[in-house]
């Protein structure tokens, strides 16, 4: 056999390991979804799961985008920072066009820069930490950010509730707690509120710990207990009253997650929370979603912003065009008036939708329903 058709086989060969994935890019538009599916965030995460797995059956029964069916790939990032990393990694080598995730914000941070290094646009439904998005032009979220948050949750407590005082109580190990307690400790002095006090605990405390953090806020009797947390919030609420503190109780989005109900929300008799959304708002979009989504599964803030996420990512590459992701990314950046439905979302320059309203939710006995929107 002569050199040139021995060299033959391997061209071919060459070409066929090359051209396979390209043709593969043709066929389907793949999409990852990262989120807890096991550890201490997945029952938190579960209604984000389900909101983008209800987005892309709704997509692929309408017909997919560009002609294409979406493969929806579901990766678990074991609820911590470095498997969160790792499952950004993971959805790099399976060769997505974007990623829907992830929730908690220090799940989001260390996700943001592979996807950015890789050139893969990444979506985050509800991690409120600012400085997320500003970890590159390939990062957004459609939720509110902490610094908002915090600024509407202060001025709500001084001219809403009256507060003077406070104590804030927040998360030692928790990114989302500490940059949540610390907008809002700037806010409300800068309201010419007083913060008495500022306690930490870590996730996992005893309820024995938790009763040695009340003892000293009763000893300070202030107005209001600021508690920037999730689940632990509801178990120190429920310990608080029945020590009989008479200060009300306010917290940020993270009081609206399903566990913070599970472990005690439904007994707390009176307080208020920031959320995204409210199966209450009036919007003919809210009672489309509830009509369907409900058939399926449980519907919640967590819920209608990950489809809002699936459901902006799809719009983006009908207005591409293409599946290249710079022409997915420069779309994303693009969106103007998206109407979703947790909301108008229109992206400024950090990836972040502009003006989007803080819903305060009141809790009485047990149960939670809308008391205003409020906007910086």
């Amino acid at each position: 056999m002569g050199k040139s058709s021995a060299f033959l086989p391997l061209v071919v060969v060459f070409f066929l390991l090359v051209a396979v994935p390209v043709l593969a890019d043709d066929q389907e538009i793949r999409i990852a979804s990262v989120f807890a599916l096991s550890g201490a965030a997945s029952a938190s995460n579960l209604h984000q799961v389900q909101g983008v797995r209800y987005a892309v059956e709704e997509l692929n029964s309408a017909g997919g985008l560009l002609g294409k069916k979406i493969k929806l790939i579901e990766i678990d990032n074991g609820s911590s920072a470095i498997l969160s990393r790792l499952a950004a990694e993971k959805a790099v080598d399976q060769r997505v066009h974007a990623v829907i995730g992830a929730s908690w914000s220090d799940h989001s941070m260390a996700m943001a820069p592979v996807l950015q290094n890789a050139g893969i646009p990444m979506i985050t439904p509800n991690s409120t930490n600012p400085a997320i998005t500003r970890i590159g032009d390939y990062i957004f979220r459609v939720c509110f950010t902490d610094t908002l948050q915090g600024q509407v949750l202060a001025r709500f407590a001084l001219e809403k509730l009256g507060a003077e005082t406070a104590v804030i109580v927040q998360c030692i190990a928790c990114i989302y707690s500490m940059d949540l307690s610390a907008f809002f400790s700037e806010a409300f002095t800068r309201g010419k509120g007083r913060v008495l006090n500022t306690l930490d605990y870590k996730r996992g405390q005893s309820d024995a710990e938790f009763h040695e953090i009340l003892k000293k806020i009763g000893e300070d009797i202030p107005d209001l207990i600021f508690i920037s947390g999730h689940n632990e919030s509801a178990r120190m609420i429920k310990q608080a009253q029945n020590l009989g503190l008479g200060s009300a109780f306010l917290g940020g989005d993270g009081w609206g997650a399903w566990n913070f109900w599970a472990v005690g929300g439904h007994e707390i008799r009176s307080g208020y929370f920031a959320s995204h959304w409210s199966p209450e708002i009036g919007r003919e979009k809210v009672r489309e979603f509830m009509d369907r989504f409900q058939r399926f599964y449980y519907v919640n803030e967590n819920a209608a912003l990950a489809y809002d996420a699936t459901m902006l990512l799809a719009d983006a590459i009908e207005r591409a065009g293409s599946l290249q992701k710079k022409k997915i990314r420069n779309a994303l950046a693009a969106t103007s008036g998206f109407e979703g439905v947790t909301g108008i979302i229109t992206m400024d320059e950090n990836g972040d939708p502009e003006k989007k309203a803080v819903v305060i939710m009141k809790i009485r006995q047990g149960k939670a329903s809308l008391h205003s929107v409020m906007e910086e």
